[in-house]
């Protein structure tokens, strides 16, 4: 697992870089060696970097080093030094960037339940993360904040807002459910990860004659049929179960008011 975290570089740099404008060219008022590469290209040529590597089973964030994006966007490493700092000033922008162009259908339904905006914001996450396997990879305890990480933040607490929780709590039960979001993503990229090397049929068919001997069912007697009625790992089991307990545990704290 990668050691990479958000707030890691200059704060001010990076402050200054997620609130730019669009479509800046060299920061300061440097000219760019390219004609047209901007701090927009950088950051859409490292998301795309990482997307291609963890969408293949290995890690995004290990992939994206400054010289492959460099060669990935046709110039020399040092001249993305003049866009951006650093790669930790660099994945504070690929995180930001990604937040804000996250689809969000969870917006308030007057006439909706609050269990099923709430499962949306869910839902769009988990698609987030499908779609960026690399931000799970990423510790983003304390992310800078920028018009992504801050629009993101409104449009999830939107979905508690006046169901009966507390401010603090509202901030709360949007980290719980985020929590279970990011566990979920873990576990798909560590499947993801196996089944470049090997699917789950090869590694059956392997295993399940020595399995098949050495399962004793008297010493097993609920692996073995707790097992055979799961008949192996089911991520949309997992999700929707996961999903409801979380949704159930927020309505119990409802209920005592």
């Amino acid at each position: 697992m990668s050691t990479d975290r958000s707030g890691a570089g200059d704060p001010v740099r990076t402050l200054e870089l997620l609130w730019r404008e669009p479509g800046q060219g060299a920061p300061s008022g440097r000219r760019g060696p390219r004609q047209g590469l901007t701090v927009d290209a950088v950051v859409d040529g490292a998301i795309a970097l990482a997307d291609e590597a963890g969408l293949e089973g290995r890690s995004g964030l290990a992939a994206l080093t400054m010289r492959a994006l460099a060669q990935r966007l046709g110039v020399t490493p040092m001249t993305l030094y003049v866009y951006v700092p650093g790669k930790a000033e660099l994945l504070d922008l690929m995180l930001d960037a990604a937040y804000l162009a996250m689809d969000r259908r969870g917006e308030p339904d007057p006439d909706g339940s609050w269990r099923e905006q709430v499962t949306r914001v869910a839902e769009d996450n988990r698609a987030l993360f499908l779609r960026h396997p690399w931000i799970a990879e990423l510790s983003v305890t304390r992310p800078p904040l920028g018009p992504g990480v801050i629009g993101k933040y409104e449009y999830e607490l939107a979905a508690f807002e006046g169901i009966g929780l507390t401010d603090v709590e509202m901030d709360a039960a949007l980290t719980h459910l985020l929590g279970f979001v990011h566990a979920q993503a873990l576990a798909a990229a560590d499947t993801a990860a196996h089944n470049a090397r090997q699917s789950d049929q090869e590694w059956w068919e392997l295993s399940a004659p020595l399995l098949e001997r050495a399962m004793d069912p008297q010493r097993y007697p609920l692996a073995g049929r707790v097992g055979s009625a799961v008949g192996g790992y089911s991520p949309e089991t997992v999700w929707d179960f996961g999903l409801r307990c979380v949704l159930d545990g927020i309505a119990r704290l409802l209920e005592r008011g």
